[in-house]
């Protein structure tokens, strides 16, 4: 009876040091999940997403719909978004452009930085043991994949805010084939503009990014970016024009409006092209009943082709 009492006794206290260890190792890992949502958290605040997504719970915007988006046009998603209620999601007007020529299209993976503080900082970006790699380096960038597009919101820093030089750019481009944005400050510029990818930033500054000054907060959470809030996932839109973060939910609907535009556009500049109208004849639409006719005949002929 002793010995039983002893052996119970035993595997009670083994039990106890076992739910200890546990405890203690899901507090390391919530700790270190201070740069992210979780799935859990991540699907909740995205509900409306109607697509796959990640292991992590970011939306996964299918390619073929990405693919599509090379035809849109900021006015296109303009058309739709606010009215909407999405008022705050355009970008651009406070950023430069690198390659303007070329349309910034992807998933955004997002990152939040903001200015030091030291007792914060040891939770955020807590010290690791070997070679010292720069968080965004270790955990935005290591991790992006075909279709990302990072979108940094380093609160508009220019000097000490240099999220990448030519080389980071690189493995950007490498990992993902789409872009960069960055509310922050760029580096190295003539050696990033060979890359060839777009490029939306606030500023060029000489300096490394200075983790004396910033510390990584977020990855893969709400970010502002000017005027726009971004979340993980939203479709990094960027022309000429400006920048868009489309929610997911509301692409199709941008898509689809955009092919009627496109085949308007295209029968409007055709009669136009002809020299026998004003243009108050057919924009921004026909007047005359047997021309508006042509036009939903050349409509339906045209549309889903």
């Amino acid at each position: 009876m002793r010995k039983a009492r002893t052996n119970l006794i035993r595997c009670s206290v083994m039990k106890l040091r076992a739910s200890l260890l546990a405890l203690y190792t899901l507090a390391g890992v919530l700790q270190a999940q201070i740069y992210t949502l979780t799935r859990d958290e991540m699907v909740k605040l995205t509900a409306e997403n109607p697509y796959e997504r990640f292991s992590d719970g970011r939306p996964k915007v299918p390619d073929a719909l990405l693919e599509k988006c090379k035809d849109l046009s900021i006015e296109e998603v303009f058309a739709v978004l606010p009215a909407e209620g999405y008022k705050w999601q355009l970008a651009g007007a406070e950023l430069h452009i690198m390659h303007p020529e070329k349309k910034l299209i992807g998933r955004a993976v997002t990152a939040q930085f903001m200015p030091m503080r030291p007792d914060l900082a040891k939770v955020a970006n807590p010290s690791t043991s070997g070679p010292h790699i720069s968080p965004h380096q270790r955990l935005l960038i290591d991790n992006l994949q075909p279709g990302d597009v990072p979108v940094v919101d380093l609160y508009g820093k220019i000097e000490g805010g240099t999220i990448v030089g030519d080389n980071l750019a690189t493995a950007i481009w490498n990992a993902t084939h789409t872009g960069l944005v960055v509310d922050g400050a760029i580096r190295d510029a003539e050696g990033i503009f060979p890359i060839g990818m777009p490029v939306y930033y606030r500023g060029v500054h000489p300096s490394p990014i200075d983790y004396s000054s910033v510390m990584m907060t977020g990855l893969n959470v709400p970010i502002k970016i000017g005027d726009a809030t971004v979340m993980p996932g939203d479709v990094v839109f960027g022309d000429r024009g400006g920048l868009y973060f489309i929610p997911p939910a509301l692409l199709k609907k941008i898509l689809d409006k955009a092919d009627v535009t496109h085949i308007h556009d295209e029968w409007t500049k055709m009669k136009l092209d002809t020299g026998k109208y004003k243009s108050s004849d057919i924009y921004p639409s026909p007047h005359d009943p047997a021309l508006k006719k042509e036009y939903e005949d050349y409509l339906k002929a045209h549309l889903g082709k």
